[in-house]
């Protein structure tokens, strides 16, 4: 087992930012000045997998986007953190509000506002389009672009490691 797989096993709570990660990072604004975001629904069903084997999910995110509330409600997320740009602080925060070790907690980001939540988390982790810096501090990286599926590899990287994954895949058998 590598040492990210082993970090993976003790995972119960996994915090997301949204731009560049759930997203491909683009803000697309329509003429009314509607802001849009696109997600992929395979990173919903990944994000799914996780909470029905009990880990914990939750966003923290240094914008402030209606969108992002409502794809949370959809997904069932209920620690959503908008507007902070201290996202170590955040990821702390939840570590006490849910009675858990830091060690016990993952962080995906993709850029220089992640750095710390991902320095201090037990298993940071990144996508494969993030900022150099970030590449270097996480542990794990996924093969996929923010946006693109990404989210749903991190979650079956947990799974997998917690032994979970072969079983719920095997429940749409």
């Amino acid at each position: 087992m590598t040492s990210a797989e082993s970090r993976a096993a003790l995972v119960r709570l996994l915090a997301l930012d949204v731009d560049g990660v759930m997203t491909d990072g683009l803000i697309y604004y329509g003429s009314s000045g509607d802001e849009l975001k696109a997600f992929n629904i395979k990173d919903g069903l990944g994000i799914k997998l996780l909470q029905n084997a009990g880990v914990k999910v939750a966003i923290i995110t240094g914008r402030k986007s209606a969108i992002v509330a409502r794809r949370a409600r959809e997904l069932g997320i209920e620690a959503v953190i908008q507007g902070r740009e201290d996202k170590r602080e955040a990821l702390l925060e939840l570590c006490q509000h849910n009675d858990l070790e830091i060690g016990e907690c993952a962080y995906m980001g993709d850029d220089l506002t992640d750095l710390s939540a991902i320095s201090a988390a037990g298993l940071g982790m990144t996508v494969a389009d993030a900022s150099p810096a970030v590449r270097d501090a996480a542990q794990w990286l996924s093969r996929h672009n923010g946006g693109c599926g990404a989210v749903r590899e991190a979650c079956e990287f947990i799974l997998s490691a917690r032994g979970a994954l072969s079983a719920l895949e095997s429940g749409f058998a």
